[in-house]
């Protein structure tokens, strides 16, 4: 299922750090995520979706390497 955080700042918390690596570990027949002190399943499939409404934000080169910034700020010279 595709997971969406609404509202993020500029600066993330370091907990989202192994999604954003998407490095999953197999054990047996299972992919887990370590995250935080628990592992969890991962799915190839996994989707995770952030959004911001912030509207231009800076964000680390740390952060900007792992994900891909989409900016649907449309302007109106930009309609034009």
């Amino acid at each position: 299922m595709p997971t969406l955080l609404e509202n993020i700042e500029e600066k993330l918390d370091p907990f989202l750090e192994p999604i954003l690596l998407k490095s999953p570990v197999k054990r047996g027949a299972q992919w887990l995520l370590k995250v935080g002190e628990s592992e969890i399943q991962y799915s190839f499939d996994f989707k995770f979706f952030m959004t911001t409404k912030l509207g231009n934000p800076h964000y680390l080169p740390e952060i900007t390497i792992k994900v891909t910034l989409i900016n649907f700020t449309v302007t109106e010279s930009g309609l034009e």
